[in-house]
């Protein structure tokens, strides 16, 4: 199964895309923040482009597990996306994935002078790698 996970921020929107076994996660793109409807038009265009069979929103939450101002947001754009396709959409927990992000630019040797740059599809890959792991057990 095909599945494309969203990384949603306030300015970046960061995607990335299993392979059709739903196993691998790979970087997609970075959609610039319009409009939560127009925001949620693209992402179901690419879903539809790419034969998405699933959309994973990352969700972030508190430390008392309630959804945080991000993952409330995040929330009201997975339900705007629910609304522009019928692919499934899911909200998943995105624990740390922009802080895994960076850490992996790091691990890769990436140097600092091209690491200042944003990380969304990777955070987005972090998701979706977390959601294949999560689904496996």
């Amino acid at each position: 199964m095909k599945i494309l996970a969203v990384d949603h921020g306030e300015k970046r929107i960061g995607l990335a895309l299993s392979d059709p076994s739903g196993t691998i996660a790979s970087p997609l793109t970075v959609i610039k923040h319009v409009s939560r409807l127009i925001d949620a038009a693209q992402v179901a265009e690419l879903a539809a482009q790419h034969g998405t069979e699933l959309i994973v929103v990352g969700q972030s939450f508190d430390e008392d597990r309630a959804p945080n101002l991000a993952g409330r947001r995040a929330a009201k754009f997975a339900e705007a996306l629910k609304e522009q396709t019928q692919i499934p959409v899911e909200l998943f927990d995105e624990a740390f994935s922009t802080r895994d992000a960076q850490a992996a630019v790091v691990e890769m040797g990436v140097p600092r002078r091209k690491r200042a740059g944003h990380h969304d599809s990777l955070a987005a890959v972090m998701i979706l790698r977390s959601y294949i792991e999560s689904q496996r057990t």
